[in-house]
């Protein structure tokens, strides 16, 4: 029985997904779902670019879990899911002006409007525990 290199994709991410959505996060699939959740997520939005790279794995996914651990934390969280979702990525990045597409990446929007933003090189070379308080900074900064 051969299985389809799409089925296998949609398999082999799904426990990365899962890292994310077991958090609470909520998944924008689709270019609509970007567009209905993000400009009109009123006060502050956590916006996660995930990704199958091991620095999403090993750095930004469970620094994600630990800033959310926080006391003050976004009002809304949602992720996205470079690779996999396409068109609903490249429409989230749309709203990350002036950075350049990066994955994994994070977002912190406020109305609507990018107030912190973590790139992927910014990822790379931090423990989990440094994205988290990068994080946690932002989170107290904005989120109040």
């Amino acid at each position: 029985m051969s299985m389809s290199f799409e089925r296998y994709m949609l398999d082999m991410v799904q426990p990365m997904r899962d890292e994310l959505t077991r958090l609470g996060i909520q998944e924008l699939r689709t270019p609509e779902d970007v567009e209905q959740a993000i400009p009109s997520a009123k006060g502050t939005a956590l916006v996660v670019v995930n990704s199958v790279c091991g620095c999403a794995a090993g750095q930004a996914r469970p620094g994600v879990a630990e800033a959310l651990k926080h006391d003050v934390t976004p009002d809304h969280l949602f992720t996205v899911f470079a690779g996999q979702d396409k068109e609903a990525t490249a429409k989230a990045r749309e709203y990350f002006a002036p950075y350049p597409p990066s994955s994994p990446s994070i977002a912190l929007m406020k109305d609507g409007e990018l107030v912190h933003f973590i790139e992927r090189h910014q990822i790379e070379n931090r423990s989990a525990a440094e994205i988290a308080g990068d994080l946690t900074a932002a989170f107290d900064r904005y989120c109040r």
